[in-house]
């Protein structure tokens, strides 16, 4: 067992705060004024999307690399990728 490392998006406009999605979760989505604040919303977010997919006996998607999310036109807005860890043992 261990931890799951998702890839995540970054967006940020003009006179807003930062929105984080997690692609390979669909549904997972944080934010926050700062950047730091974001990521660490996001690792939150993303540590309940798994407990709820676990207690629905889901499948975990299997998470993909920076890389093929810059490739992915879904994502060209997105001016940042970071990966962020859960915290949750994942089986």
């Amino acid at each position: 067992m261990g931890s799951m490392r998702y890839a995540v998006v970054i967006h940020k406009d003009e006179n807003s705060d930062y929105g984080v999605t997690v692609p390979d979760l669909p549904g997972c989505f944080s934010a926050g004024e700062t950047l730091n604040e974001a990521l660490y919303n996001a690792a939150e977010a993303i540590n309940c999307h798994i407990e709820g997919l676990l207690a629905d006996g889901e499948v975990l998607p299997e998470p993909r690399f920076c890389e093929d999310l810059w490739q992915s036109s879904n994502y060209a807005d997105g001016f940042f990728s970071a990966v962020v860890s859960s915290t949750l043992p994942c089986i």
